[in-house]
């Protein structure tokens, strides 16, 4: 090269003399000519061919030919046309001299042609859909930077000499260093989208975005304005990317984890192979084998997300290795400006040249870091994505034994809190193994103390480890616990339970407060050792040099450089315990959802199913033996039955004889232990329990179909639905809500069965649907529907019954006695046999077979039918009907609002707008107390007083004079340094501590005083409020307050006042800085107070997009065999996520406006790095080399404290959200007090059971028409009434007025003569008892279903059991008393958990009984032994029957006929006959008379 130059007459092409070592440097004119020319085309060349090769592999279609593209290429052609001109110029101008001029020929040819090749890269990049090229960015970037050396030097010789010695190449130069900065700034812009793409509405810009507005996060500026103007709302909201949406997530994933539980299987079964050939396994070797499964799947599951998102994420890996070589960098540049500090006679410019090298290097940092972080963040998004979806595809699929230990709030905790851990674990996994690599990579003197500190943290890994699986085991009790209470809160309140409830919830939220705080002060204990870290490697470092000789002098440059490589660890140091405790965590939650993906599954092979043939048998079980779990016992045995097509078969037993078992079966639920069964063609199922979803009417009816609305309308007329849509408020768009509560029994059974009906299918199973409706309705829908001349009669039908009525017109007749068919055929030739079925009949049904014997006279018409206001759709509360769908008046200008709000029931979670109040922290640090908040200051500002007093104690000992090659008391420099080092380390760990302690104060007071405020809510609030929107609170909301806030805290308060001390230092240093900190200062609010208003509401939007996934799981899992039966699963598939997407759809914009924070605050922070050295610089003579490194390398730490400042303090801002939320329900209307202090209410209260309705009137809400209108009733003591009359006539309203589960509107009730409006809710609900329709169990002893508070002996227990037919079945029991109850009640049947509802009424005997057709699932015989039970129990007492059916009611004392919530009629059953009024009517069509 230097040949090459001579022979040009320039000088070699490097001098250090020209270039270092003088106060105006230069590059020679060699290296400008020849390295600067040449350096970006070598680059463009080398890589070009791979660059193609990749656009040839990765093409995205055509670009359109945009004005950017047109813009690049015009200014290429000119850029080498200018590198040809100048050739040619130089050829005519000097061909003599050509030898002394070839460098000057040769580089304008090499650029031009390398620019050729770039004009063809940007055509090639069209051709392949390149809409933004890093590549081409780099090289003009390159070009740029490379000619700003020849441009100062060209600049300065025309200073110096004038333009006229060589004006066209300086022309010329000039001219193409502008175009070169045309095309690096037109690089800065993406490209128009391919025309032919589809666009999606309010696509994601950063698709859009250009390669620096990706880096740099300006393609979100944006929303955050937007944000910024007025509080953003879910429709401005990004369309996730394709890549990001659930479908494409899952569809790769599911894949790969069937293909990893198969594996696992295989090894399941070849252990269990090998162990049957050997001896039986002792019991703790199955239990250690169980624990090694548990893990394995929660391993196999790792591998799988690894496989699937690792290789991006190794992406982001590797811009973090990136980011610490840069980091390591600073100190030794930061060595080289003490170096310079100290010289007295180096130049001003080398003092720039460092400040400017700093600050780039940090500039290029953050760029890096904040890449590293949107990769993590994107790939958490993904995981969770992931995980929320196996989890709910596993939830569908799961058989009955797994779904018993599996409960829906075990479920919902595994999407809330466990995929939320494997979140922070994706982001934070970095920095476990990394920080360490950093820690070894500083000083080795310094290993010595970190391999003290690793030991310990390890062991207090381990140990929070186990703490939190207890935790989360407490956790999932707790909120399967709040599941059951929500489900069943009608009962709850009926029984005046809910303050036992509320114990045991609080007995598990201790036991989880109790685990977290113990894991909390461990983890105070690691967060010390680590943030002493960086004090004890320099106190090692420092003690061990000055000691082993005297000789040895620590000045500025050894002590600073030192500082700032240890200050770099600070950052690694104090994430690692919340690495190392983020890491922990997810292994429980990864071992947790591996148990549960891979529980045992339905096997499809239970049930054959075979498409439709009309000649062939429809269902066919051939000696069959099915169970409900592997080792159970078998619920059915030997069964052989064949069902013809099109027939119509009955299946009769007793209460648990195995009917819904046997249709169980035949849906493939039960595990078939021998024989076969075979299903042929589609099939719809009734489930004895409506589930009812929280959707409108119609759509509940169509379930995913197409509406046919002839087909509809015949559906809904033979179902008998006509008439309540005249009277639901929007017909059938009105809202259900969940689990039916709007609707009565009998509509929610009416509702099932059309939806079964509107199937078509060509098998129809039905669990006793008639059960739950009134007898003329169910004579109508076994005529229209089921019987001979419904309009399923060509349809293969299974009904389950105990309605004697229906049973001479089924084809064939099943009876059933402990799981085996003892009796078969049709209703004649069982009678023919006379025997067990025949006994029953003739003793049991001799009223019922008048019935069957007659037809309906009477055509149902919508006014015999319902004839009531059509402001009262339901019959009410108690059997499961609470009338909520209620408008409340509109004025004449809303008329247009009506239609669509109509049937608008539930309230959707709704988002709060604007920042969080201030108020709302003031409340939150109000319930931890001012003395501990006082305490943690006051620890904060003593533990940055001690680490600013030992720095600048460093700084002293560092500037002291070297006197005979030695410092003076080196030992009592190092003693005081230590000691205010290890009083720093001490006030680091009390500071964590209390603020522990402080959040677990707080964060127990908001969970009771939420559970209170929900517990206290009158019941129109569970209707309108789904369970999702409570979940969520229950479980993530605290969660959240729990975990979230004190870890935002601990991190946000250190930062501030570490950033404070740095603030002190710099100003100590040049007080001149206060310049350009204070404006600095400003604008840093300024952007996060600009950043906060988007990021909060974005974390509400987020909050709220999730309880509609609660809902959904909890709607499912409890649905989960309705679903399989008419194999929807697909459908609620796509549902589900397109829920998930919502939610992400909110989340993605969360996490990308920290990035955009983060990268325009850290460039603001690397501002103060330039200022603290450029002012070093200036100030050389007077500051010391010891106050310059204090200032430098403290600087160096602001930009990560202001990214963790700002971290911290958005987690916290947006984790107040959930404070903000769960104190909602503070203000939401309360019922009554439950007791009243100094309440004289007598003990034994009340005595007779007299009840005297005064002018009663009773309202749903405020502006509506009276449910009930004047009711002026008084019934004495032991009198036994009916009350009938038709659906909504307002029969359950009398009961809900009683109990006050709806206040009075006008009048009162008195009993005993007592008003029970001045009394405690409690105390009037506790001393009268109610036998609801929907008998609901909680999980728990059978003991704890009967008696929660623990009031009854065993002997009072047993009598109530053996009085309700249930002795038998208990003691049977392997628990007895004590047998575990399923979530629900789900182990035990339909009847029988009736019959523990009967229990607790006796056990209770209160003076006034209300039953709500209490008997409807039983059996015949068990249903008149129980009506007898009650006849002799309660003989004393008032009883109030709610009648379906008119012949439980014939030997009342008096019946109470209601319509339109009046009583019309009021006399003994004989006198209202006689009278030939509405009870004479009801009668006749019921078949009594």
């Amino acid at each position: 090269m230097d040949t090459l130059c001579s022979l040009s007459g320039l000088d070699p092409l490097w001098d250090w003399n020209q270039t270092w070592y003088t106060h105006n440097p230069e590059l020679s004119n060699c290296f400008q000519n020849t390295v600067l020319v040449w350096a970006p085309c070598i680059y463009l060349w080398v890589l070009s061919p791979f660059y193609c090769l990749h656009l040839y592999c990765h093409g995205r279609g055509r670009l359109p030919l945009s004005s950017l593209c047109s813009a690049k290429l015009l200014l290429g052609f000119f850029l080498a046309s200018f590198g040809f001109v100048e050739f040619f110029y130089i050829l005519l101008e000097r061909r003599q001299e050509i030898q002394q001029h070839l460098v000057f020929l040769l580089s304008p040819v090499i650029r031009s042609l390398t620019v050729v090749l770039a004009v063809c890269m940007i055509h090639w990049e069209r051709v392949r859909g390149c809409r933004s090229s890093v590549f081409l960015f780099f090289f003009w970037l390159l070009g740029v930077v490379c000619s700003l050396i020849p441009l100062h030097a060209k600049v300065q010789l025309a200073v110096d000499q004038g333009l006229s010695p060589d004006i066209v190449r300086y022309l010329a130069f000039f001219s193409y260093f502008a175009l070169q900065l045309a095309q690096l700034f037109l690089s800065c812009f993406a490209d128009r989208a391919p025309s032919g793409k589809a666009v999606l509405k309010n696509a994601c810009p950063v698709q859009d975005a250009s390669f620096l507005s990706k880096i740099l996060f300006w393609w979100f500026s944006g929303l955050l304005f937007k944000g910024y103007r007025s509080p953003l709302q879910a429709e401005d909201l990004w369309s996730l990317r394709e890549e990001d949406t659930s479908e494409k997530i899952i569809s790769d994933l599911e894949e790969e984890w069937t293909a990893e539980c198969t594996k696992l299987q295989q090894q399941e079964n070849h252990l269990s192979t090998s162990i049957a050939l050997g001896s039986r396994l002792p019991e703790q070797a199955q239990f250690l084998r169980k624990i090694q499964k548990e893990q394995s799947s929660g391993f196999c599951l790792l591998r799988t997300l690894a496989r699937s998102f690792g290789p991006y994420f190794l992406t982001g890996t590797l811009c973090l290795m990136v980011h610490d070589a840069f980091m390591f960098s600073v100190p030794q540049v930061l060595s080289l400006l003490l170096g310079f500090m100290k010289d007295e006679d180096a130049p001003l410019w080398k003092g720039y040249f460092y400040a400017s090298l700093m600050f780039l290097l940090s500039c290029l940092q953050s760029i890096f870091n904040h890449q590293y972080t949107y990769t993590c963040f994107t790939v958490g998004m993904r995981v969770k994505t992931a995980v929320m979806g196996l989890v709910y595809r596993k939830s569908l699929v799961v058989n009955s034994a797994a779904r018993r230990t599996c409960t829906v709030g075990e479920i919902v905790n595994l999407v809330s809190a466990d995929t939320q851990k494997l979140m922070d674990f994706v982001v934070y996994f970095n920095a476990v193994w990394l920080a360490p690599i950093e820690v070894r990579g500083t000083y080795i003197s310094g290993i010595a103390t970190v391999i003290f500190i690793f030991p310990l943290n390890g062991f207090i890994a381990r140990k929070r480890s186990k703490l939190q699986e207890i935790q989360m085991k407490y956790m999932d009790g707790r909120v399967k616990l709040m599941n059951e209470i929500l489900n069943g809160i009608k009962i709850l309140k009926f029984y005046a339970w809910e303050k036992a409830f509320l114990e045991q919830v609080l007995g598990y939220r201790e036991k989880e407060l109790k685990t977290l705080k113990k894991s909390q002060i461990l983890y105070s204990v690691s967060i010390a050792s680590f943030n002493s870290s960086s004090f004890l490697i320099a106190f090692a470092m420092f003690g061990v040099y000055v000691l082993i000789d005297d000789k040895n002098i620590l000045d500025a440059q050894k002590i600073f450089v030192s500082m700032a490589l240890i200050n770099i660890l600070k950052t690694p140091l104090s994430q690692l315990p919340f690495a190392m405790s983020t890491t922990m965590q997810a292994l429980v939650s990864l071992k947790r959802l591996g148990k549960f993906l891979c529980q045992d599954e339905l096997k499809p092979d239970n049930v054959t199913r075979e498409s439709f043939k009309s000649d062939v048998d429809g269902v066919v079980f051939e000696n069959g033996t099915f169970s409900w779990s592997k080792d159970g016992p078998p619920c059915l045995k030997r069964i052989s039955v064949r069902v013809p097509c099109g027939s119509l078969v009955a299946v009769v037993g007793h209460v648990g004889s195995g009917k819904s078992s046997l249709l169980s079966a035949m849906l493939g639920e039960t595990e078939k232990r021998s024989g076969a069964v075979s299903v042929k063609g589609s099939v719809a199922y009734v489930p004895q329990q409506a589930w009812i979803q929280n959707a409108s009417l119609q759509d509940n009816i169509l379930f995913g179909r197409e509406k046919k609305e002839s087909w509809y309308q015949r559906v809904l007329e033979a179902c008998a639905l006509l008439p309540d849509l005249d009277n639901l408020p929007a017909g059938d768009t009105t809202e259900i809500g969940e689990k039916g509560l709007n609707l009565s029994g009998g509509q929610k059974q009416r509702v099932s069965l059309a939806r079964a009906v509107y199937r078509k299918a060509d098998v129809y199973l039905l669990d006793d649907p008639l059960s739950a409706v009134d007898a003329h309705v169910g004579q109508h829908i076994f005529n229209k529907v089921i019987g001979p001349r419904g309009i399923l009669r060509d349809k293969t039908r299974i009904l389950v019954t105990h309605g004697m009525s229906f049973l001479p017109q089924a084809d064939l007749i099943l009876v059933l006695v402990d799981g085996e068919i003892s009796e078969r055929g049709s209703y004649q030739e069982l009678l023919n046999r006379n025997g067990a079925f025949a006994d029953f009949i003739h003793t049991f049904a001799s009223s019922e077979r008048k019935e069957c014997s007659r037809r309906l006279s009477v055509r149902l018409s919508v006014t015999e039918y319902m004839p009531f206001s059509r402001d009262l759709s339901q019959e009410q509360l108690i059997s499961g009907d609470t009338n909520s769908i209620t408008i409340e008046p509109l004025p004449d200008s809303d008329e247009d609002h009506i239609q669509e709000d109509l049937g608008k029931l539930t309230k959707a979670d709704k988002a709060r707008i604007g920042r969080v109040k201030l108020e709302m922290y003031i409340e939150y640090f109000h319930t931890i107390g001012l003395p501990l908040i006082v305490s943690i200051v006051f620890l904060y500002a003593f533990q940055q007083a001690a680490s600013l007093s030992y720095n600048y104690w460093l700084s002293l000992w560092a500037d002291q004079p070297v006197i005979n090659g030695t410092q003076l008391n080196t030992d009592l420099k190092l003693g005081v340094y230590g000691a205010l080092g290890f009083a720093q380390g001490i006030a680091i760990f009390g500071t964590t501590v209390a603020i522990s302690l402080g959040c677990i104060i707080a964060s127990r007071h908001l969970h009771l005083e939420l559970l209170n405020n929900v517990l206290h809510s009158p019941m129109s609030f569970f209707e309108t409020t789904p369970s999702g929107n409570l979940f969520n609170r229950f479980a993530k909301e605290i969660d959240a307050i729990d975990n979230m806030i004190p870890d935002g805290l601990k991190m946000m308060l250190g930062y501030f006042f570490k950033l404070m001390e740095v603030c002190i230092i710099v100003l100590m240093a040049t007080p001149f800085a206060a310049v350009i900190i204070l404006p600095m200062a400003f604008l840093y609010g300024f952007i996060q107070s600009f950043y906060v208003a988007t990021s909060c509401q974005l974390r509400r939007l987020e909050s709220v997009s999730r309880s509609p996934i609660y809902t959904h799981l909890n709607e499912t899992v409890q649905g989960a065999s309705v679903i399989r039966a008419f194999n929807e699963q697909s459908r609620f598939i796509m549902g589900v996520n397109h829920k998930v997407d919502q939610n992400q759809t909110a989340y993605f914009p969360r996490f990308v406006a920290t990035r955009w924070l983060g990268v325009n605050l850290e460039f603001l922070g690397n501002g103060i790095v330039l200022a603290a050295s450029i002012l070093s610089v200036m100030a050389k003579g007077t500051l010391s080399p010891g106050m310059v490194g204090l200032a430098v390398s403290h600087s160096l730490q602001v930009t990560g404290f202001l990214s963790w400042i700002v971290r911290s303090w958005t987690d916290v801002e947006n984790n107040i959200v959930s404070v903000e939320r769960v104190k909602e329900y503070a203000d939401t209307p309360k019922e009554a007090a439950w007791t009243i202090e100094g309440s004289s209410l007598p003990p034994s209260w009340p005595q007779k059971g007299t009840i005297e309705f005064h002018d009663y009137g009773l309202q749903y809400r405020k502006g509506l028409e009276l449910a009930l209108k004047g009711i002026s009733v008084h019934i004495k003591e032991r009198e036994k009434i009916g009350i009938v009359g038709r659906t909504g006539a307002g029969k359950s309203s009398l009961a809900l007025g009683i109990f006050r589960i709806l206040e009075a509107a006008k009048g009162q009730i008195f009993i005993d003569g007592i008003n029970i409006a001045e009394i405690g809710l409690h105390d009037l609900r506790s001393r009268i008892t109610i036998i609801p329709q929907d008998p609901v169990l909680f999980s728990g002893s059978l003991r704890m279903n009967l008696d929660p508070f623990d009031a009854y002996t065993d002997e009072d227990v047993w009598n109530a059991l053996e009085l309700a037919h249930l002795k038998n079945f208990v003691s049977e029991l392997p628990d007895k008393l004590n047998h575990e109850c399923s979530e629900g009640g789900e182990n035990l049947s339909l009847g029988q958990r009736q019959l523990v509802c009967l229990a607790r009424a006796l056990l209770r005997k209160t003076k006034i009984l209300v039953l709500d057709e209490a008997t409807a699932a039983l059996d015949l015989e068990t249903d008149t032994l129980i009506q007898s039970t009650i006849r002799s129990q309660f003989e004393d007492c008032a009883v109030l029957t709610i009648a379906h059916r008119l012949n439980t009611i014939m030997d009342y004392t008096k019946v109470i006929v209601m319509d339109k919530g009046h009583v019309v009629e009021m006399d003994s059953p004989s006198n209202l006959i006689a009278k030939r009024g509405q009870f004479y009517y009801m009668c006749r069509e019921a078949g009594l008379l």
